[in-house]
């Protein structure tokens, strides 16, 4: 299911030269096909194997200057793609017509797959590595090799195609101690290969801090974001980083290019060629690019699609992305990258005299106004340097925007949680409060 696929399908060609006949001055044909493997684990036994494959085509094209959108999953109809997106442009409100021209780049394939036989013995191997130190664990578990074909071209000679494979593991630990209930979580998405040992390690440590449950901490203390829960702090920043906020007057961000507005000790940017997210180009066919939006806490960039971009009068970022299958493409980001710090996991919690790491979380809920109140589903408390336990029925509120500038400690363990490349931090300035049994 390579590239090569779609390059030999004339689908595309066949849309295109039938919008054109039909009366449309431009067209435009996204067309996605995907390839799924997961392997399941349950209750520590292989549960099911499954192969799943999905195609789309997406058709925009303008007549009069007015657009029509039409998508079709699996076998289509050219004919009837093209008459259904003409009958929507004529109840559709006119806009320029802006497609990339004369560029047919071949992009190389990213990522190589793996077998079933090999994810099922990961999948084994990583819930043998947990059993081993507690036998009294349920693990389950997905492991999984996603192989996606994305093409893209147009009426004015765009023709842009890759193959993206990633693979993926998740694994849920449950404990049962007494009328006491545990789970602990975490994966990996990476290219090539996933690493059961490590993944084990990472669940096996938090099994070690979990023994003991002790009272939270009161008040306003430190608090250490792991990697895998920072990722609730960037979804604001990313938020306010979108040039569709910034044209709306919706970000707190507006008109501070070139002024500090996070801690000085953040970098945050986007590098098209890091990780399992990497990405050739954006969904209107731009070439995507390394781009720096804050820079030692000083605000460096917006992200934008070309028709944001066009209205702020600054160059498209390459960040043109669809939604959904179905929608045009607008501001979005591809991989989200925070530079990582120098010291380990282990050190940033020796810097903690009194404090509180929050590793797994109930519901993200914050938006623009950076505002949260959140529950904490795995935590810890540390005193003196040392984590002395979990804590249970606890909350931590405050403000993003006011704590990425209270930031007391950055980390070296930065990992990707979903596209967001982001190491383990301790900030200020937040209230905790929880039960005290």
């Amino acid at each position: 299911m390579g590239s090569e696929n779609f390059s030999q399908d004339t689908l595309a060609e066949h849309l295109l030269e039938l919008a054109i006949k039909s009366g449309a001055e431009a067209a435009e044909v996204y067309q996605s096909r995907s390839l799924s493997r997961p392997v399941f684990f349950e209750a520590n036994r292989l549960k099911q194997v499954e192969t799943s494959e999905s195609e789309g085509t997406a058709l925009r094209l303008w007549r009069d200057g007015r657009p029509g959108l039409t998508v079709a999953y699996g076998c289509v109809s050219p004919q009837t793609m093209v008459e259904r997106a003409l009958a929507l442009s004529r109840i559709s409100i006119p806009e320029p017509v802006d497609l990339v021209n004369n560029y047919r780049p071949n992009y190389p394939d990213i990522g190589h797959s793996v077998s079933l036989e090999v994810l099922v013995n990961w999948g084994r191997e990583a819930i043998a590595l947990i059993r081993d130190v507690y036998p009294d664990v349920l693990c389950n578990s997905d492991w999984e090799c996603d192989v996606e074909t994305t093409r893209l071209c147009n009426s004015a000679g765009l023709d842009c195609y890759y193959t993206d494979t990633t693979l993926s593991s998740y694994m849920a630990a449950e404990w049962v101690k007494g009328d006491d209930f545990l789970s602990v979580a975490d994966g990996e998405t990476q290219r090539d290969i996933l690493h059961p040992q490590k993944l084990a390690d990472q669940i096996l440590q938090r099994l070690d801090w979990s023994i003991n449950n002790v009272p939270p901490p009161m008040g306003r203390v430190p608090v250490l974001f792991t990697s895998k829960a920072a990722d609730m702090l960037w979804g604001t920043v990313q938020a306010a980083l979108n040039g569709k906020r910034i044209l709306e007057l919706a970000s707190p961000w507006v008109e501070r290019l070139g002024q500090q507005v996070i801690s000085p000790g953040l970098t945050l940017y986007q590098d098209p060629q890091a990780g399992p997210y990497s990405c050739p180009f954006d969904d209107e066919g731009i070439p995507t690019t390394t781009v720096v939006f804050i820079q030692n806490g000083i605000l460096q960039n917006f992200y934008c699609d070309r028709t944001t971009a066009n209205k702020l009068g600054i160059n498209t970022t390459g960040n043109g992305f669809r939604p959904s299958f179905g929608s045009y493409p607008s501001p979005g980001l591809f991989n989200f990258l925070i530079q990582p710090g120098s010291a380990s996991l282990q050190e940033l919690i020796h810097q903690m005299d009194e404090g509180l790491i929050v590793d797994q979380m109930l519901g993200s809920g914050n938006g623009i106004s950076g505002d949260f109140s959140i529950n904490v589903d795995l935590g810890y408390r540390v005193k003196n340097g040392e984590i002395i336990g979990r804590v249970k029925d606890t909350m931590v509120a405050g403000n993003v925007y006011t704590v990425l500038k209270q930031l007391v400690a950055l980390g070296s363990d930065a990992d990707w949680n979903g596209s967001c490349y982001t190491p383990s931090l301790i900030v200020e300035g937040l209230s905790t409060i929880g039960k005290v049994y």
